[in-house]
């Protein structure tokens, strides 16, 4: 260990909001893909599939903004969507630099089961919570996230679409 390593504070764990935050995410983690496992799912596409099926976003761009994935990973998780058969990827009509994506009919069977699977999974996990518990969660929970959105929005550039 050097002098450097010990000049620094130690700080426990169990009393660290970011180690809590950290577990319980793996926790849900775990759980969701066990769930969508059998889907042909992993739980980092679950969000790209609500997007496209709830139509919130229709680009690489708008899928990587509102998910908070860098172009280069949007790009590959699409790949393997694509590869699934549960999204296909096209020119614009309107604009042929823009690339829309959507759900194919493959994609629109799995993304309609989502809603229980995901539910069922939340249901699980939050059921040790009353229901006053649960709201107030989600309240300190949003507390944290809308902190991210003037960064997001600060970040993003309205010409880095990704193909």
């Amino acid at each position: 260990m050097t002098q450097d390593s010990q000049a620094l504070p130690q700080v426990a764990l169990e009393g660290s909001v970011g180690y809590h935050l950290s577990r319980a995410r793996n926790v849900l983690l775990h759980r969701m893909d066990a769930a969508v496992g059998p889907l042909g799912l992993t739980p980092q596409q679950i969000g790209v599939m609500f997007q496209l099926s709830l139509g919130i976003a229709r680009t690489p761009q708008e899928l990587s903004r509102a998910l908070a994935y860098d172009s280069g990973s949007m790009t590959r998780m699409l790949d393997r969507l694509e590869k699934k058969g549960f999204i296909a990827r096209t020119r614009s009509e309107l604009d042929r630099r823009v690339v829309e994506v959507n759900l194919t009919e493959a994609g629109r069977a799995i993304a309609a089961q989502l809603p229980t699977v995901c539910g069922a999974v939340m249901t699980e996990v939050l059921a040790p919570f009353s229901q006053r518990e649960v709201e107030q969660l989600i309240e300190l929970l949003n507390r944290i996230a809308v902190q991210d959105v003037a960064i997001q929005c600060s970040s993003a550039s309205s010409d880095d679409e990704i193909v």
